[in-house]
C-alpha cells in the first residue's frame, strides 16, 4: 500500500505541474510599442557635464510579451567609448542597466526613463541614472529622440 501511494502522490507532481502549464498557454504577444532604432541624446553628467550620445535600442523578441519587452542596449560617447547593457521596457517606462567597456572606469549604473513621442511622432525617452562607484558615485539626466 505505501509504494502505491508513494506512485500516485509521484504522478499528482508530475500531472499537476504540465496541467497548469497547459492551462497558462503561450506567452501574450507583444502589443506594446517597438522602441528599436537608434537614438541620437544630449545629457548631463554630473562629473563630466554635458555630452552627446547614440544610443541604440534592439528588441529581444523571445521576451516581448503584452506591453512589456526585453532590449539589448549599447550606447556610444564620442571621445569616450562605449557601454553595453540591457533595458526592461513596460509601456512608457523603461528600466536601463548600463557599463563602459572597460571595467577600470567603475563607469556603469542603473537608469529609469520615461517614453514619449516628440510632436513629430518620434520615439523620445528621458533618463535619470546613478551611478554607484564611479568617481565617489554619480547621477545625471539624459534625453535620447530616435532617427
Amino acid at each position: 500500500m505505501r509504494f502505491h501511494w508513494a506512485a500516485s502522490a509521484a504522478a499528482f507532481l508530475f500531472i499537476v505541474p504540465s496541467a497548469l502549464a497547459q492551462q497558462a498557454g503561450a506567452p501574450a504577444p507583444f502589443t506594446g510599442r517597438d522602441l528599436s532604432g537608434t537614438y541620437a541624446c544630449t545629457g548631463v553628467d554630473g562629473h563630466e557635464g554635458a555630452y552627446t550620445s547614440t544610443v541604440t535600442l534592439e528588441i529581444d523578441k523571445a521576451q516581448a510579451h503584452g506591453r512589456r519587452a526585453g532590449y539589448r542596449f549599447r550606447m556610444e560617447v564620442p571621445n569616450y567609448g562605449t557601454y553595453r547593457g540591457v533595458a526592461a521596457a513596460d509601456g512608457d517606462r523603461l528600466a536601463i542597466t548600463f557599463a563602459h567597456e572597460d571595467p577600470a572606469t567603475q563607469d556603469y549604473g542603473t537608469g529609469i526613463a520615461k517614453v514619449t513621442t516628440t510632436k513629430d511622432g518620434k520615439a523620445r525617452f528621458d533618463k535619470f541614472y546613478y551611478e554607484e562607484a564611479y568617481k565617489g558615485g554619480n547621477t545625471g539626466t539624459e534625453s535620447c529622440v530616435r532617427n
